[in-house]
Order: structure tokens, then sequence, then C-alpha cells
């Protein structure tokens, strides 16, 4: 008798405890569930890279200071009722969406209480240059079109709100710093200098429309949005050109470094936490970079002799930057020879892959506006931008590497399994963690290695370089943000170190100067997923297979680094 008391007592604190595990995964479901929902009505969905054709329920944000700390208020509300959720009460999936979402929530928080709404812009991505990318979509049907349309009327109310901002960071030294603007009002007056609506790229989606609406309703759409380009988008345009070449860039700050900003020290570490998911000093980091550096060199000057060059490595890197063997003639040709390389790798995935997404990816051009200060090419799950801006600037050594980041198996295939994955809340599967993915991508440039992908020792080189690349990147940034380095010192250590054009060096290190932290998580969160394969492949020895551990690194969708390596030690052990 007294065994079977015990045995129901048992089965009793069990179910117990699974009703609280229950309850706490409920609370935790709920809140995020609301909070996702509430935090895309409050973006709006501007700037969306990606050509989703269904953009009904799109808007332009509020981004007033007002708005901006009622944010605040709702996810500091957020953190303290994540605080009673009793962790260990979780289900096992629910501590790994709990170890996601926290930092998430956190680093939005973080953003705005640094008011970092004052500086919506940097010298490679702007508020005014994203909504470029809405013109890249189609519509379904006439409700999207005039939900396109009301979006255009709402662009003057956008930029006036974000030029208050921008004043009220410049009153405080909180700007973009004036060495990396030179220029970039051609990306505003390009929209604000338009020949007629037509003309402008803000019209392109109106030109065909489906046959499911009416003719008359289709003239009287176009009609609707030439008033809007002409009424509202065009004259905001000019006015926010205005607005940069006479008050900010005259006033923009002269400092480079994120520790120059008001309370900039904790800003920078802030970065640092955001962008690679670890809370590292900016002096390891440095010493991390510098020791990398030397490592790649040495690969570099051994590659150099493959090719049978002869010269010193400067006459190395002044033949690879000159040479018009290295350079494609017209941007068709570049294109074409991206696809070609994207469809060679194609062909290996299911070698080193064992689950691959339905999900496929265009190649586009990157938009006129926006090309002579954005990078060489970029990726996302449904898109892979190639820069055919500067043709002298695009070597074609380098093309191979930059595919296999920015599109298979880099950011597209990253992101469309992430994208697919249907079991994975959606705060996961739509969001993007840059150590995570920008650490993956830049390994998938090294196990092109494995998959046959460089063919000559030239592409080999070309690996190498954008390997220490993102190496410099550590030195740099820290460099700039934390020892006080000049523009000019840091485009000199890019250029003595890389093959990388001149035009893409300068962009480059603006771009690092611009955006602190962001060039920190590729090289960091690559390390990461080395020292995790070196470590599956060392304890599971003959059952180590390639398939199934980037399987396991790609199961999750985008994690911070702690919890990537916490999954994969679990992995191993379940293999074992």
């Amino acid at each position: 008798m007294t065994h079977w008391i015990i045995r129901l007592l048992y089965a009793g604190l069990a179910l117990s405890a699974l009703a609280r595990a229950d309850t706490a995964d409920e609370r935790f479901k709920a809140l995020y569930t609301k909070e996702w929902a509430w935090h895309q009505q409050q973006s709006g969905g501007a700037g969306n890279e990606d050509r989703e054709s269904d953009a009904r329920d799109r808007q332009l944000p509020d981004v007033s200071a007002a708005a901006q700390i009622n944010r605040l208020a709702y996810w500091n509300d957020v953190l303290k009722q994540l605080d009673t959720i009793p962790v260990d009460q979780l289900s096992p999936e629910n501590q790994v969406n709990l170890a996601v979402y926290r930092p998430q929530i956190e680093n939005l928080a973080a953003d705005i209480r640094f008011r970092g709404y004052e500086m919506p812009f940097n010298s490679d991505s702007q508020f005014w240059s994203d909504l470029g990318f809405m013109t890249r979509r189609s519509f379904k049907d006439a409700r999207s079109a005039r939900a396109y349309i009301a979006m255009l009327n709402e662009v003057p109310r956008y930029f006036d709100q974000q030029t208050v901002n921008m004043r009220a960071g410049l009153k405080r030294g909180f700007s973009v710093p004036r060495a990396v603007l030179a220029g970039r009002d051609v990306s505003i007056a390009s929209y604000a200098q338009v020949r007629s609506p037509e003309d402008s790229q803000f019209y392109a989606p109106l030109i065909k429309l489906p046959a499911s609406i009416p003719a008359d309703e289709q003239t009287r759409l176009r009609a609707d949005a030439v008033r809007a380009i002409r009424e509202q988008v065009t004259p905001a345009y000019a006015k926010l050109l205005k607005f940069f070449r006479e008050e900010y860039l005259p006033h923009a700050r002269t400092t480079l470094a994120a520790e120059a900003l008001p309370g900039g020290k904790a800003y920078y570490r802030q970065q640092i936490r955001e962008y690679t998911t670890l809370d590292l000093d900016p002096d390891a980091i440095h010493e991390i970079g510098l020791k990398e550096v030397a490592r790649i060199d040495a690969d570099m000057r051994a590659t150099m002799q493959d090719t049978g060059f002869t010269g010193d490595f400067p006459a190395f890197l002044q033949f690879l930057r000159s040479d018009p063997q290295f350079y494609a003639k017209t941007p068709d040709e570049l294109l074409m020879r991206a696809a070609w390389i994207a469809k060679q790798v194609d062909g290996k995935l299911a070698q080193f892959f064992g689950v691959l997404p339905r999900g496929r990816f265009g190649i586009e051009p990157v938009p006129a506006a926006i090309a002579p200060f954005w990078t060489a090419g970029r990726g996302s799950t449904h898109t892979y931008w190639v820069n055919t801006y500067d043709l002298p600037s695009r070597p074609l050594y380098n093309l191979p590497a930059l595919t296999l980041h920015e599109s298979a198996p880099g950011h597209a295939l990253q992101g469309a399994l992430s994208e697919e994955h249907k079991d994975l809340p959606a705060f996961r599967s739509k969001s993007y963690i840059s150590a995570y993915g920008e650490g993956w991508a830049l390994y998938c440039e090294k196990l092109g290695k494995e998959m046959g992908i460089y063919h000559t020792a030239y592409e080999e080189f070309g690996r190498e370089t954008y390997e220490m690349w993102r190496a410099a990147r550590l030195v740099i940034d820290t460099g700039i943000h934390h020892k006080g380095w000049t523009r000019d010192e840091a485009i000199q250590y890019l250029a003595d170190h890389t093959a990388l054009s001149r035009h893409e060096v300068e962009t480059e290190v603006d771009r690092y100067i611009s955006w602190p932290a962001q060039a920190l998580s590729y090289k960091l969160g690559e390390l990461k997923i080395l020292e995790l394969r070196a470590r599956a492949e060392k304890e599971l020895g003959t059952k180590f297979d390639i398939r199934a551990f980037h399987d396991a690194i790609l199961a999750e969708g985008s994690v911070p680094l702690p919890l990537l390596e916490q999954r994969i030690n679990a992995w191993i052990a379940q293999r074992q």
C-alpha cells in the first residue's frame, strides 16, 4: 500500500510541475506574441529590401521622440514581465526561445535609451534610401496599390520627424561624423531632382498593374500616384536635401570615435553587445584581430607565390588592382559571372547540407541611387544584390567569396531555412542576429574551398583577402572607436593588408566609422563556428558528418553565439 501511495505522490508532483510549466509557457507565449504584433505595427515594415508583393498593411512608422519614449516604456515593461516568468518551469524549447528573445528586447530598449533614433542613418544605410526598396515590389490588387499611394503621401510627415530627431542629435553632438558625409547628398538628390513624377522610381510599381484591376481604376491609381509624387514625395526629398546640405553637413561632429559621443563609452560597449552577442572588451577584440591579421597575412603571401608573381606583396596588390584581366567590362558580365558561380554552388549543396530550403533567390544590380556608397554586394533571403557601379573597383577574383557569402550557402540559404522553419516563433524566424548571420556567411566563404568553388590561385587569394578584410575590421573598428585612430590610418591599414580596390577601402572605412561595432560581428561569429566544428570533429571522430553538422548550426535560425555553442555541445553529446 505504501508503495502505491509513494507512486501516486510522485505522479501528483509530476503533474503539478507540468501544470506550472504549461502556465509559464503560456505566459511567455502570450507576452512575446502580443509584443511581436505590437512591434510590427510600430515599425510599419518600411525599408524592407525583399520584394513582398502584399503591401496592404504597410505604413511609415511614427519616429517622433514621443513615440520612441512610449516604445521604451513598453519594452521596459516587457522586460519586467519576463523577470516574473520562472525560467526553470519553461519547456526546453521555450528556454531556448527566451535566450533569444530577451537580448532582442534589451537591445531595442537600449537603442532608445541612448537616443539612437537621433542618428537615423550612416554612410552605408539611410532611411531615405531604404524607401526606394519599396518600389521594387508589385501589387496583388487595387487595395495594396492604394496602400502604397497612401504611404507616399506620408513621406513628408516621416521625413519631418526624422529631421526633428537629427536636429536634436546635432544639438547634443550625437551625429554621423562629418568626415564620412561627403557626397551622400547624391542619394537624396536622385529622388529630389526627377524631371517628372513618371520618371520617379516611386512611380515604377504603377507602370504594370494586375489585369484583375479594371482599366479605369488603373488610370485613377496612376493619377493618384503622380499627384502624391509631385505634391508630397519630391518636395519632401527636396526639403530633406536642403536640410542635409545647409544644416546637417556643416554642423555634424568633427570627431570619429563612438566613445567621443555623449555617453560614448557605454554606447560603444552596448553596440558591441548587440552586434557580437558577447560582452567583450574593445582591447580584447583588437588583440584577436591582430592575431588573425598576422595568420592570414602568411596565407596570402604563400598564395601569392602560387600565382607565379615574382615581385613583393605591395606590387602584387597593385597588379591585382590594375590589371584589366581581373575586371568585368560591362555590368551584365559581372552579373552573369555571379550567376555562374551561384549555379556551381547550387550543384554542390546536397553534398554539404541535409536540409535545403524550398525558397530561391534572384540576382539584381544594386539600385543606382545607393550604389556609389554600398558594398560590393549584399544578400537577403530573396535577393543577391551585386554592385555594378564603378566596375574597375569590382575585381572578379573576389566574386566567388562574395557570392558564397551573400547568396548560398550564406545569407540567402540561411535566411530561407529560417523563414521556412514552421516551429519557430515569428520573433526568431523573421529576425536577424548579426554575429550569427554574418559569422555563418563568412564561414561559407571558407567552406567554398571544400566545395571546390575556387578554381585559381587568384580566386583563393580573393577569398583570403576577404577573410583578411574581416579580420582587419576587428582592428580598425576598435582602433577608430576606442583607440583614437584617424580615418587615414584606418584606410592605410585596410589598403596595406587587402587587395580591395581603393574605392572599396574608403567606402568600407566610412561604414565602420559611422556604424560602430557592426563590423565586429563577422569574424567573431566565424571564429565561434570554426571552433565548434573543430570540437565536433575531434569528439565525434568517424561519427562526424559535415551535412549533419551544418544542419545543426542552421536548425535554430539566428541565435546568440553563447546559445549556439550550448546547442552544438548538446548535439555533439547526442551524437556520441
